[in-house]
């Protein structure tokens, strides 16, 4: 929850980074952490759920259709993602990471465990990813998402 991250950067002092002092990178910060519940969120784990969930649970295929109109939904979120917040700043509140990236990795994640690769064909936004995997430790984001990426093989 976003509440919780912001209790425990609030509580445990961490680095200002992660939750700038500086009004207008926490006005950043703030302000994709509130659109992304309605966007990011909302149709990442939508095409995760029909994507990899649905059919895990029913042993049925989804209508293709249905997987269609969700990567669509995706594809304008991402589109917005990249052009509102990521601009051509190296992460979301501009030279180092936040709570912002931090949030947006993780719910990028659940299209690409369920399949989708939507890093694939975006550059920016795959560069991006890069950064904020080198920013958080190779082996700690890899293991953040071992269990997520194995859901295909329950």
């Amino acid at each position: 929850s976003i509440a919780i991250l912001l209790y425990l950067v609030q509580k445990f002092k961490t680095p200002d980074h992660w939750y700038p002092s500086d009004l207008q990178k926490r006005a950043r910060v703030d302000e994709y952490l509130s659109w992304q519940h309605a966007n990011i969120r909302t149709k990442g784990s939508k095409l995760f759920l029909i994507k990899a969930l649905l059919p895990l649970l029913t042993s049925q295929p989804l209508p293709p259709e249905k997987l269609e109109f969700a990567t669509e939904e995706l594809n304008v979120a991402l589109k917005q993602f990249e052009e509102k917040f990521l601009q051509d700043k190296p992460f979301i509140a501009g030279s180092e990471i936040s709570l912002a990236d931090l949030v947006a990795v993780v719910e990028l994640m659940q299209p690409v465990c369920a399949g989708y690769d939507l890093f694939e064909e975006r550059p920016k936004l795959k560069e991006w990813r890069r950064r904020v995997e080198e920013a958080l430790g190779k082996q700690l984001f890899q293991e953040a998402h071992e269990e997520i990426m194995n859901i295909k093989n329950l």
